[in-house]
This record gives structure tokens, C-alpha cells and sequence, in this order.
């Protein structure tokens, strides 16, 4: 059994990009680049409006107040064609063109129109509201780092820009199997004797494509062991990475390990001295990697938040240590000793601080959509008090 910073080495270490691909930027969300985007036009492309007003020559407002003729209207998309003249403005819209000639941008609340004359009163202030010619960034600039996720404000980045396609990180594909012969689909446990519903591999999925996986397969499997090799097999075959729930101990109809032996199971770790969670294991079969959680819903979440969810950012081409970004927080109420094993409280966060919810048992679900935070103890902790300073994470 190895520590949590040891198996998180090892998973980040395993955790290498999986390839590129080209994709369209209206489908790249939430996809990593590969590759940096340089901007393929300026921003803006040409002196814009800021304001709905009036372009003027600051020689016109000399001797004020004054009336000028409104030779035309600039829209966006449609430009005043031509060239300010003395004695002469232009109307104009937000994010139109402004006209050659013309110093600034008279604000229209500063301005009295009367038929084809605007009449201007008062001085305009220094404020000249023209959004230069690449204020903003020249054709070549770059952008956007590979390595940055494609978020909703670099998405508006690389559009602005004029980008079609962007180079990123393929999603790692992900197959999901839950074990154990109690398990039925939800809505189907209250008319079946014995069985509970198959709520951690929805839980599972979710965590999963939220840190950028691309579910192939989710799939449940009775205890028997030739179908779990079969199913196994098949699972290899469809995806990057195969996450299976559930059968990880010693039992006789535990086979959450041995159903990747026939593909050559190599480990690279087996237990971790964690709470809860300590059955996770990590290793590989038939050229894939396989991630074993713990069947109960709250260790299984925890420890896919925990390594799923760095092991997911790896592959998907980000650094692994990205989607663990551990913060100080004080505590609201107080924390018994921690013992020998690495615990994570699931906790909420209350005005500022952490709260520790009163239900820690690992298959507790209720305490498991209230938790918003994880409290990180490390191993022979002492007593926590209100008002002290603990380790948390987003949960």
C-alpha cells in the first residue's frame, strides 16, 4: 500500500496526451489545444466606433457652438464611403467604421440633430471613444498558449480572430464498468429484491466528461467472471482508459482485477493509504490503462476526484496537477485526530469557511451531493479547531 503523493505520481506520470486532431471551433469547447493560435486578422479591423454618436474634426469644434452638415451614417458591416470634409460629420453606430478625416467621436447625448445639421454645444472632452486599427491585436499575434483549455472567453479569442479550426488534444475515450450482481438501473431497485441502483457509474461518467473524457461505454456486470473477461476484452478494445466500480476486494466474487488478467494485467499500484478509498488500484492490460475504484458512492467519488480527475486532465493534455489546485480555508467546527491512513471530509462550504458534514461513511450519498469541498488531513493529524487552517479542494 503506497501513499496518496506516491499514486498521485504515478497516475500523473502515466497520464501522457493521446494525440492530436484538427476540429471546427464551433465543437472545440472545453477541448485542449495542441498547438498556439496566432490571431489571422487585426482587432479591430479597422478604427471603430466605441459610442453611437457623431465622427467629427476636432477643426470643426474650434468656435462653438457649432452646426455641421450629416453627409452620411456608418453601420457596422457597412461603412460610410468617402472622407470627412471641414464643415461636415458623420453619424455613426458602436463598432461602425469611422470615416477618414475624422479626429474622434462626439457622443450622441452631447449632440443636437435638426434634420440634415448637428449642432454641437460643448466642448467634447478628452474621451475620443475610436477603438484603433489592432488595438486590440495585429494579424500574426499570438493568442492562445497550447496547453490552455478552450474556454467560453478563449473561444472568443480564437473566433475574434478569425480561426476555423483549432489543433487540439484528442478526448481520452473512456469506458465505465460497474460490478456486482445487486446493482440494477435506477427506478428498477424498488421491484427488485436484494438489488440497490447503479448510481455510481452515472456519477462516474459525469466527473469524467467534465474533466474532458469522451464516455464510450458505461456498462453494468454481474459477479460472474467468464462475461466480466468478456466484457473486459471488449472495453480494451473501445477506449483509452476503462474505469470499473466495485469488486476490489479479497471475496470470492470480487473479479474487478482478475477479469483483465487473460489481457495481461500489469499494476502499478494496488491499494492506497487513503480514507476513504484505500481499494483504488491503477494499472494497465492490452495497452489501455484501468483505473479500479471502490463500490460504495462516496469512496468511489472521492477517489475519482482525487486521481480520475488528474489522470483525465493528463490525457487530455493539460497538466495533471491542474485539476488538483488545493487552497487554505478555516475551519467552521472541529476535526477529531486523523489516524494512520490520508483522509479526505467531505465538507461545505459556509461564508468563507470549511464545515465538515456530520455523515463520513463511504457509501453515504446524501452527505455525498451536499459536499462541495474536501478537507485534506494528512496522516497523524492532531485535533483540528474551529478557527483553524486546513488543506481544501473543490469537490
Amino acid at each position: 500500500m503506497i501513499g496518496f503523493d506516491e499514486a498521485l505520481a504515478l497516475v500523473a506520470d502515466a497520464a501522457a496526451p493521446l494525440g492530436r486532431e484538427r476540429v471546427a471551433i464551433a465543437q472545440a469547447h472545453g477541448r485542449v489545444l495542441a498547438a498556439p493560435v496566432a490571431a489571422q486578422i487585426a482587432a479591430p479591423p479597422w478604427d471603430a466606433s466605441a459610442m453611437d454618436g457623431y465622427a467629427i474634426r476636432d477643426a470643426d469644434l474650434a468656435d462653438l457652438p457649432v452646426q455641421l452638415a450629416i453627409i452620411g451614417e456608418s453601420f457596422p458591416g457597412s461603412g460610410f464611403q468617402g472622407s470627412l470634409e471641414a464643415g461636415s460629420c458623420v453619424r455613426l453606430f458602436t463598432g461602425a467604421p469611422v470615416p477618414a478625416g475624422a479626429d474622434r467621436v462626439v457622443i450622441q447625448e452631447a449632440v443636437k440633430r435638426e434634420g440634415p445639421f448637428a449642432t454641437f454645444a460643448e466642448p467634447p472632452g478628452p474621451a475620443r471613444h475610436i477603438r484603433r486599427r489592432g488595438s486590440d491585436f495585429e494579424s500574426g499575434d499570438h493568442l492562445l498558449d497550447a496547453g490552455r483549455r478552450l474556454d467560453s472567453r478563449a473561444l472568443v479569442a480564437a473566433a475574434g480572430a478569425d480561426t476555423a479550426e483549432v489543433e487540439v488534444w484528442r478526448r481520452p475515450r473512456l469506458a465505465v464498468l460497474s460490478t456486482g450482481d445487486e446493482l440494477v438501473d435506477p427506478g428498477r431497485a424498488r421491484d427488485v429484491e436484494g438489488s440497490i441502483p447503479d448510481s455510481v457509474s452515472l456519477g462516474i461518467v459525469a466527473l469524467a466528461e467534465s474533466y474532458g473524457a469522451e464516455p464510450v461505454r458505461r456498462r453494468r456486470l454481474g459477479d460472474v467472471l467468464p462475461e466480466m473477461e468478456t466484457a473486459a476484452a471488449e472495453a480494451i478494445a473501445a477506449a483509452d482508459l476503462v474505469v470499473v466500480t466495485g469488486g476490489a476486494s479479497v471475496g470470492e466474487k470480487d473479479h474487478a482485477r482478475r477479469m483483465f488478467e487473460p489481457a495481461g494485467l500489469d499494476l502499478i499500484f494496488s491499494k492506497v493509504a487513503i480514507k476513504p478509498g484505500k481499494p483504488v488500484w491503477f494499472g494497465r492490460a492490452g495497452g489501455r490503462l484501468v483505473l479500479g475504484l471502490p463500490g460504495n458512492p462516496t469512496s468511489a467519488l472521492v477517489t475519482a476526484r482525487l486521481l480520475l480527475a488528474p489522470l483525465l486532465a493528463g490525457l487530455s493534455g493539460r497538466d495533471a496537477s491542474t485539476a488538483l489546485r488545493w487552497r487554505r480555508s478555516t475551519l467552521a467546527e472541529g476535526l477529531a485526530p486523523c489516524g494512520s491512513r490520508e483522509t479526505f471530509v467531505r465538507a461545505v462550504a459556509d461564508d468563507g469557511a470549511a464545515r465538515p458534514l456530520s455523515n463520513q461513511d463511504s457509501s453515504a450519498q446524501r452527505t455525498l451531493a451536499a459536499a462541495d469541498l474536501l478537507i485534506r488531513r494528512r496522516p497523524g493529524s492532531p485535533a483540528a479547531e474551529p478557527g483553524e487552517t486546513v488543506e481544501v479542494i473543490d469537490f
